[in-house]
């Protein structure tokens, strides 16, 4: 991931790229994995409701009490 987000050490990129170069099917993966970060950066995210947040404080609380 670090590649797809360019904060890769400068070997860590030669040594994907290189691979890359060895095995077309890393780069048809890094290709796949940049298309969904797209795509997954312009979902427009909801809260959820307050009632399934209580309901999630609720079970959480149970499973406090039975640990």
């Amino acid at each position: 991931m670090s590649y797809l987000y360019n904060e890769a050490s400068p070997e860590m990129v030669v040594a994907i790229e290189k691979a890359m170069l060895e095995d077309p099917s890393i780069k048809d993966q890094l290709a796949l994995l940049q298309f969904s970060m797209k795509h997954l950066e312009r979902l427009k995210l909801e809260s959820p409701s307050q009632e399934s947040v209580q309901a999630i404080l609720k079970y959480a609380a149970s499973r406090k009490k039975a640990d």
